[in-house]
């Protein structure tokens, strides 16, 4: 048993996280990313599966800074008052 695992039980902390659980969070973040969903064999590593959600987390977090300098600057090229520049600028909120 971990040393974690000891102190958890002996301060009497309920909020344990079980194996149980740690296995549920993997099986449904395997069922997430796409590139764990390609894989024809269930039997991913849990490192893995943790691997490639950090990395399509590290991504997605890519996509959103670049779609918002996009819109950035797409706004500062269109007249501020137009309908356009309203939607740009909701989007940007």
């Amino acid at each position: 048993m971990s040393s974690r695992r000891s102190r958890s039980r002996q301060s009497g902390a309920s909020s344990e996280i079980t194996d149980a659980q740690i296995t549920d969070l993997v099986s449904k973040l395997q069922q997430l990313i796409p590139e764990l969903r390609a894989t024809r064999s269930n039997k991913v590593s849990a490192s893995k599966v943790l691997q490639e959600t950090c990395n399509y987390i590290k991504n997605l977090h890519r996509e959103v800074d670049d779609l918002s300098e996009r819109l950035s600057q797409l706004l500062a090229t269109t007249d501020s008052n137009s309908a356009q520049a309203a939607i740009i600028r909701s989007l940007l909120m």
